[in-house]
């Protein structure tokens, strides 16, 4: 018996990464998957390999700063199951690369409307579903960037402060309906997402960020999905509210922190 058998799990940003490992993680332990992505071509691969490994997969083109393409993802879910009982908002963007004052407004805006804007319209959906079920579970993918500041990534951090407010909200508005809300509050991951936001291969991203992180390494994107995925179990039933940091120790060590915010931007 998987974890989550018999339940429908709806993944964003499912195609790569963090949600491609979700992905899989969801439909080892038994749930039916609904990927979103906005690449069609990468995410039919996707859902392609995760029924490759015996598991049911769906994947819905999907661009979640769009709130008719947002309605249409949850309506596809239920056409093809009828229910929707966990979600992992994990869609997002880097945001541009800059100090507060430099970023251009359509850089903020464009950060904003997927990271933040993109999860309230998906929660949006999944929260209404889910009351007239009697329950569900959502995860929110945010960031230790949510947490505390974030140099060169004040879009980005701006976002994911957000995102904390909408789980920790929700979970509030929406308990007695028998729906948890939590985040998880990624640290450095080994992802494609990564590497572009340095210019750089992982391998030279990871030796720049090891003085940071007590763990001495990045994480992998099984490591974050099997939190999401346990969040959204029966395993995790009297937890809520919570935005819970994945990070290699970073922020449990002040010197660790610190030797991050020093080191120097990137060229």
């Amino acid at each position: 018996m998987g974890l989550l058998d018999g339940r429908v799990a709806l993944v964003t940003g499912g195609s790569s990464g963090i949600g491609l490992a979700a992905a899989h993680a969801f439909a080892r332990e038994g749930a039916a998957v609904v990927l979103a992505s906005r690449d069609r071509e990468r995410g039919e691969a996707a859902a392609a390999e995760v029924r490759a490994r015996g598991g049911d997969a769906l994947h819905v083109p999907t661009d979640v700063a769009d709130p008719a393409q947002v309605d249409a993802l949850v309506a596809a879910c239920l056409g093809r199951h009828g229910r929707l009982d966990c979600a992992f908002n994990n869609a997002a963007t880097g945001g541009p690369a800059a100090l507060c004052a430099d970023i251009e407004p359509e850089e903020f805006d464009r950060t904003i409307a997927v990271n933040l804007r993109g999860v309230w319209l998906c929660m949006r959906r999944e929260l209404r579903q889910m009351a007239r079920q009697g329950g569900g579970a959502i995860v929110n993918m945010s960031s230790v960037d949510g947490l505390t500041a974030s140099t060169y990534a004040a879009a980005y951090a701006a976002s994911k402060h957000g995102v904390n407010g909408l789980t920790r909200t929700a979970a509030v508005e929406y308990g007695d309906a028998g729906i948890r809300v939590n985040a998880v509050c990624g640290g450095a991951f080994a992802t494609d997402m990564l590497a572009r936001a340095y210019g750089r291969d992982l391998g030279w991203v990871e030796a720049y960020r090891r003085p940071a992180i007590p763990l001495g390494r990045l994480g992998r994107p099984e490591e974050c999905a099997e939190l999401a995925v346990w969040l959204c179990s029966d395993a995790a039933s009297y937890l809520t509210g919570q935005c819970i940091a994945v990070d290699g120790g970073l922020l449990a060590d002040a010197g660790s922190y610190l030797a991050l915010r020093r080191l120097p931007k990137p060229d």
